[in-house]
C-alpha cells in the first residue's frame, strides 16, 4: 500500500443482491476517495445458514446481522452494509449506524408465474397461491385477499425465482428494491399501492454500520448519507422499537418528507389478517423520532395492543417452509 492510501474492508453477506449492496458502497466510495484501497469480505449469517423455517421461527434479533457485526466488533471488517430492514432497531454496544443511503423505491412487487396470463393481485383466481417470506406481507394481503393461499418462501431473490417457477403457484411478492438492483424489474408485473400494503421499516435503504469508536470510517461513510432517508427511516425505526417488533410481527411503516414536513404512516396486524390496526401523523421532520413514537403508542391504544398479546403467544406459530 503506498503513502497515503488507506485500507477499508467491508463486511456482506454473501448473496448476490448483498454483494451488489456492498458493491454500490464500495463504488461509491472509491469515487469520493480515491486514495481508499477498499475489500469487501463475505460472510454468513444464521438467516442464510438456516432454510428450512420460516424466520418467525427462529427468531429475529440479528438473523443477517450478528455474525457481521461480530467481526466489526472483533475489528476484522471495518463497516457492514446492510438492508436497512434487516438491522435491527437495537445495535450491540460499541455499534452506530454511520450512513443512511439514498433511498430506493419502497413499494413492494407482484411476481406472476411466467405461466400465468393475469398480471394482478386482483385477478388471482379464488384459491390461488401467492408467495412470500414476510409475516408483513402475508397479513396484508390477506386483509386484501382472504381467499388465497399464502405459501412461506425462504431464499436469495434468484432462489426464490426458481421456485417460483418450478411451482404451481399464482405468483410471489418481493420488494422492488432488490428486483430493481438486481436488474429483474421486467419480471414484475404489479408495483402494488402503499395503500394495499405498506413497506417494511427500512424497506428501499441501506445501513452502513461501523464501530463508535472509528471517526476516519465515519468522516467516509457521511458523504454518502441522504437526509431525507434518515430522517425518513428514523422515524420508521422509532416506531418498530416502541412496539419490540420484527420479523415475527406483521408491522409495516412509511415515513417521507413532503414539503419539508415529515409524513408517516403504520400498521400492526394479525397473523391472519383479520385485524388491523392502521393510522398515519406529520409533523417537523427534527421531530421524526417523536412521531414514530407517538404513532406506535396511538395503534397500540386503539387495537393493537391486543394482536401484539396474541402473536406472541409461543403456540401462535406452527407454518411450514417451502
Amino acid at each position: 500500500m503506498t503513502r497515503g492510501q488507506k485500507r477499508i474492508i467491508i463486511g456482506s453477506r454473501g448473496s448476490q443482491l448483498a454483494l451488489w449492496q456492498a458493491g454500490f458502497v464500495k463504488h461509491e466510495l472509491e469515487k469520493k476517495f480515491p486514495q481508499l484501497q477498499i475489500e469487501i469480505e463475505t460472510m454468513k449469517t444464521t438467516g442464510d445458514k438456516i432454510l428450512d423455517s420460516p424466520l418467525s421461527k427462529i427468531g429475529d434479533k440479528g438473523l443477517f446481522t450478528k455474525e457481521i457485526e461480530h467481526a466489526l466488533l472483533k475489528h476484522k471488517i471495518d463497516l457492514a452494509v446492510h438492508s436497512l430492514k434487516d438491522l435491527p432497531t437495537e445495535l450491540p454496544l460499541g455499534l452506530i449506524i454511520g450512513a443512511i443511503t439514498k433511498r430506493e423505491d419502497v413499494h413492494d412487487v407482484f411476481i406472476k408465474h411466467p405461466s400465468k396470463q393475469y398480471i394482478h393481485l386482483e385477478d388471482v383466481p379464488h384459491g390461488g397461491k401467492i408467495a412470500t417470506g414476510s409475516l408483513r406481507r402475508k397479513c396484508q394481503l390477506l386483509n386484501w385477499r382472504p381467499d388465497v393461499e399464502v405459501i412461506d418462501l425462504r431464499g436469495n431473490l434468484q432462489t426464490r425465482f426458481a421456485k417460483l417457477e418450478a411451482s404451481d403457484w399464482d405468483g410471489m411478492i418481493l420488494a422492488r428494491a432488490g428486483v430493481f438492483r438486481l436488474g429483474l424489474v421486467d419480471r414484475i408485473t404489479e408495483v402494488i399501492p402503499i395503500e394495499r400494503m405498506l413497506p417494511a421499516v427500512g424497506q428501499g435503504a441501506l445501513g452502513i454500520e461501523i464501530r463508535d469508536d472509528d471517526p476516519s470510517t465515519q468522516k467516509y461513510v457521511q458523504v454518502l448519507a441522504s437526509r431525507a432517508a434518515t430522517v425518513a427511516t428514523m422515524g420508521e425505526r422509532a416506531f418498530l422499537r416502541h412496539l419490540e417488533g420484527g420479523c415475527q410481527v406483521p408491522i409495516g411503516a412509511y415515513g417521507r418528507i413532503e414539503d419539508n414536513e415529515f409524513f408517516l404512516d403504520g400498521f400492526i396486524g394479525s397473523l391472519d389478517g383479520r385485524k388491523i390496526a392502521r393510522g398515519k401523523l406529520h409533523g417537523a421532520p427534527d421531530k421524526a423520532d417523536a412521531l414514530g413514537i407517538q404513532l406506535a403508542q396511538s395503534l397500540v391504544d386503539s387495537g393493537g395492543r391486543e394482536i401484539l398479546e396474541k402473536i406472541r403467544d409461543p403456540r401462535t406459530f406452527e407454518v411450514p417452509v417451502i
